[in-house]
């Protein structure tokens, strides 16, 4: 049996079909709460905000234009209430959590290091990272997240993110010179 597209669950959707959002939001519910939970770091307000943005996007799928695939006018939902919640906590900033391997620099020949102490060195450089791209001003985390860890293009990020291109590859540029610098300490000591 063929399946069926995206557009056209948005059509029967759009004709009052709640089988055919319902299918959309199953499709897509991984990836959004997956991007959100890399920019908030709590599971409970990702869980909130995946709920409220398949809401908002049932609400608003009569204006839905089709000028850019549902996939990307979702995950901007996302996003805008991601950064909106963002702005709003006052209190612990958001966590992100990344593989160290995708933001490294390469480095040279590194100094072998015994199995516990590579061990304790990686652990601790994985928090350093953490931190570091918590640290990250919400738009640099946010065109991080969505490029490092869902993986988006740079021309798809920046559907989302609702700017050009070049916006998300200057953002980009920057949060990686900032996690470098942030980091620094660990790639002169021949991490990772």
């Amino acid at each position: 049996m063929e399946e069926i597209s995206n557009e056209q669950l948005v059509d029967r959707a759009r004709g009052g079909d709640a089988a055919a959002f319902s299918e959309l939001a199953r499709r897509h519910h991984a990836k959004i709460y997956g991007m959100i939970m890399g920019m908030i770091r709590n599971p409970q307000d990702a869980a909130d905000l995946a709920q409220e943005t398949f809401m908002r996007a049932y609400r608003a799928l009569p204006r839905f234009r089709g000028g850019s695939s549902f996939s990307t006018w979702i995950y901007r939902i996302a996003m805008n209430l991601t950064l909106n919640a963002l702005k709003k906590s006052k209190h612990e900033k958001p966590r992100v959590d990344i593989e160290p391997d995708r933001c490294s620099p390469s480095s040279g020949e590194r100094k072998p290091l015994s199995p516990p102490e590579e061990e304790t060195l990686r652990r601790e450089f994985r928090e350093k990272l953490k931190e570091a791209v918590n640290a990250l001003p919400p738009a640099y985390r946010g065109a991080f997240a969505l490029v490092e860890i869902q993986g988006m293009s740079h021309r798809r990020a920046s559907r989302v993110l609702k700017c050009s291109e070049n916006t998300v590859s200057w953002r980009m540029h920057k949060a990686r010179r900032m996690l470098q610098s942030s980091l620094k300490p660990f790639w002169e000591r021949g991490m990772p």
